[in-house]
Parts: structure tokens; C-alpha cells; sequence
């Protein structure tokens, strides 16, 4: 069998960003790429049902391995990770880096300025003596959210190889564009089929996460008056300055690097246009929507209070929803988190549960009718090029999946005889 860690550099290494300007689905051809890949290796292990979309939604089927009394009992079960990596972090020619870690910084060998530091990455502290897996410190790593990829793809080739292992009806879903909020436009539930599923596309061993932000985008759309520079006096409005303006309304203390746990945040993350025009995105996210509401009402008075002192140009505000805390529809279904601790602390883990700074795919299939927590994947420090992945966290990520399946037969044979 493929280890884990071989299969992740793998994958790694064909560069699937996602593309928030682009109107394709998926926004970009590489995620193509490894979609096809895939495509083809769950051929190869024997699966059933595998589709491909034009939309790049691949799913597939390892059918159960159950006597039939007991199969009608046992749910059909989804595992789910993403394909595409941020775009905001440069995801081309990724070389990874194994090595056992020794303790101390790490600093990367193709960029020097880039650090990873124990007393911003903890985590550090647990893999003294292991392997971990970086990026040269050029690009990204690509574990989020191809650790999880890999975890799924691990695991199928254990269950597909080891047929005294039983097991119910597993789904595999891999989708494009999460991380442009996308990741489910093109999602099939109801042909998809999974009583309930589960997102590999968690961080740190042991993380189990049952609640996510409640999200929105705040989109500013500024109307100056270009000119000559030359000939501008009382005559240009320069749209930037609105926008900067604006910007510098924003609360300090509720920004992503002033807040932690539960506190929400405003944060200015993209800014184009010209002098005349300009476009400002800023991200709204509390795990309430009260919360939510607050901060958007905030946003419209920063709106009030700076469009005096632009004479001459115009502020328009649109709020577009993203997502919603997935908590309340998952404690709808209790078995889909106990069942998900369990196998986390068979894994020789001692379960965490946490809420998610941040979305899943798991956040929308939730709400849309589909029960799916967010399991651990093993990679740390996302969205940056000191991104880094415990060799050992992924094995342990392909052992909770195998124990999850285990685990869902158990449930199926406690049940009164009656079919799913």
C-alpha cells in the first residue's frame, strides 16, 4: 500500500488554487488536474459509481461489505474533502520538504525570511523526533486541504485491500473551489446519498468541530470622479482615498489579529478598481447571527459617518450571505459527533471539540439537510507558506476514518430491526 505521506507529495505537487475572479466551475484547470487523477485511482482500487462532473464534483462509491440484514441497518456514510488551495498564497512548483523534526525553528530552505516558530506553531512541540512535511517556503504546502484527500484516498486503499474489514456504504466526495466559498454550488445531496458525512478538512490531531462562523461578505462599491491629475483641483474624487477612508473606520479590536475563541471580526481583504471606481470586500464573521447583524449595522454607519467627507462620490453597501454556524442542525443528529469522538479516541487521540474560526464544506451540506462535522487532517498553519504536516497526524486522520467506518457498523447492529 501507497503511504499516506507519499501519497500527499503527490498531490501537492499540481497546483489547484482556486480563483474567487474567475465565473468557471471550478474556477481553474488544475483543480482539474487532480480531480482527474483521482478519478482515476478510485477506478483502480475497485470502486463503483465514480462520475466525474463538468463542475468538477467527484464522487464515488466503495460499496458494503455487509451481510444484508445487517447492511439495511447501517447508514450510508460520506467522506468528503476539498481539492482546490488558497489563492491569496503562490501554489505553483510546491517542493515539499521531509525531514524529522529536531526541535527548535525550522527555517525553509528556499526562502530564509520564512520561519516556523514554536511559539507561533505549538504544535511544533509534539513532532519532536517525527517527520513533518513543509513547503520550501516559496509556495504554500497544500495541506488544506489535500491532507484530507489523502487521508480518504489512504483509507479506501486499506478497506479495498483488507476484506476482513466491514464496512457499510461509504460516498467519497471530493469538491473544488471551498476556499472561494464555492465548494458546494454544484453538490448533488440527494444523489449523493450519505445519510450523514464528514469533512476531512480539520487541523491539529485530535480536532472534532461541530460549529463554524456564521459568515458573510460586505461588498463596498465607490464612485469617484477621475480627472487629468494635472488639471484635478476641485474637480477629482479620487475613489481610493473613499476606500482608505473607509478602511480606517474599521474597529481595531474586532480584526482577525486582534481576536481569538469566539469573538468575531471585520476584515478588509480585497481592494480593486481605479481612481473612479473602486471595489472593497470585507469579510464579516461571528458565530451568531446577532453577532453578524451587529457587525453589518456597524458597517453601514462607517458607511454614514465618511461619505460627508467625500463630497462628490457615492458609497454603496450589499451584504452577501456565505454561510451559517452549522452547530444547531448538527445537534440534530447526536450520533454523527459521538460516533466521530469515538473514533478519534481509538485512535489513540484524545478528542477535542472546537468551533471552526472559519467555514467547511461541511458548514453549507449541513445546513442543506446533510449532518457533516469537520474531522482533523493534520496540516497546520493554513493559508501561508510556513504551512506544515505531521506525517503521524495523517496516518492517525486515515486511522479515525477506518474506525469511523467500524464504528457506524456497530451503531447499525444496536439498532431495532428496522432499515435505514
Amino acid at each position: 500500500m501507497e503511504p499516506v505521506a507519499d501519497r500527499f507529495c503527490r498531490y501537492v505537487q499540481i497546483d489547484t488554487r482556486s480563483s474567487e475572479e474567475s465565473q468557471t466551475a471550478p474556477s481553474t484547470p488544475g483543480q482539474l488536474d487532480l480531480l482527474r487523477l483521482l478519478e482515476g485511482e478510485l477506478k483502480a482500487l475497485g470502486l463503483t459509481e465514480v462520475q466525474l462532473t463538468d463542475q468538477g464534483v467527484l464522487t464515488a462509491t466503495l460499496p458494503s461489505n455487509l451481510p444484508r440484514e445487517l447492511d439495511a441497518k447501517v447508514p450510508v456514510v460520506g467522506l468528503i474533502a476539498h481539492v482546490d488551495t488558497y489563492p491569496g498564497v503562490e501554489g505553483k512548483g510546491v517542493k515539499p520538504q521531509r525531514f524529522t523534526y529536531r526541535g527548535g525553528e525550522v527555517v525553509l530552505p528556499g526562502d530564509a525570511s520564512q520561519v516556523i516558530r514554536p511559539a507561533e506553531s505549538p504544535e511544533l512541540a509534539h513532532y519532536v523526533g517525527k517527520e513533518i512535511i513543509t513547503s520550501d517556503g516559496t509556495t504554500l504546502l497544500g495541506a488544506d486541504d489535500k491532507a484530507g484527500v489523502a487521508a480518504i484516498m489512504g483509507a479506501l486503499e486499506v478497506l479495498t485491500k483488507s476484506p476482513a474489514r466491514t464496512h457499510g456504504r461509504l460516498r467519497i466526495g471530493f469538491t473544488p473551489d471551498e476556499e472561494v466559498g464555492r465548494g458546494t454550488e454544484n453538490f448533488d445531496i440527494g444523489a449523493f446519498g450519505a445519510r450523514v458525512a464528514y469533512t476531512l478538512d480539520g487541523s491539529a490531531a485530535g480536532e472534532i468541530e461541530d460549529e463554524t462562523f456564521c459568515a458573510d461578505t460586505a461588498v463596498f462599491t465607490i464612485t469617484g470622479r477621475d480627472h487629468h491629475p494635472g488639471y484635478a483641483k476641485g474637480i477629482l474624487v479620487n475613489a481610493f482615498k473613499v476606500a482608505a477612508d473607509l478602511i480606517r473606520e474599521l474597529p481595531a479590536d474586532a480584526a482577525p489579529e486582534t481576536t481569538a475563541g469566539r469573538q468575531g471580526y471585520l476584515h478588509a481583504y480585497a481592494l480593486s478598481g481605479n481612481v473612479g471606481a473602486v471595489t472593497l470586500k470585507v469579510l464579516v464573521r461571528d458565530f451568531t447571527v446577532e453577532g453578524l447583524k451587529r457587525f453589518e449595522r456597524r458597517l453601514e454607519d462607517i458607511r454614514a459617518a465618511v461619505a460627508p467627507r467625500h463630497p462628490g462620490a457615492t458609497i454603496a453597501l450589499a451584504i452577501e450571505e456565505s454561510y451559517r454556524n452549522m452547530k444547531l442542525k448538527l445537534d440534530e443528529t447526536p450520533e454523527a459527533l459521538e460516533l466521530a469522538v469515538e473514533a478519534i479516541r481509538r485512535a489513540g487521540l484524545t478528542p477535542r471539540r472546537s468551533a471552526i474560526r472559519g467555514g467547511t464544506d461541511g458548514s453549507r451540506l449541513t445546513l442543506a439537510g446533510l449532518p457533516t462535522p469537520n474531522v482533523f487532517a493534520g496540516g497546520i498553519d493554513f493559508h501561508s507558506t510556513r504551512e506544515w504536516v505531521a506525517v503521524e497526524a495523517m496516518e492517525q486522520a486515515v486511522t479515525t476514518i477506518l474506525n469511523l467506518a467500524e464504528l457506524w457498523v456497530e451503531w447499525g447492529e444496536k439498532r431495532p430491526d428496522q432499515p435505514n
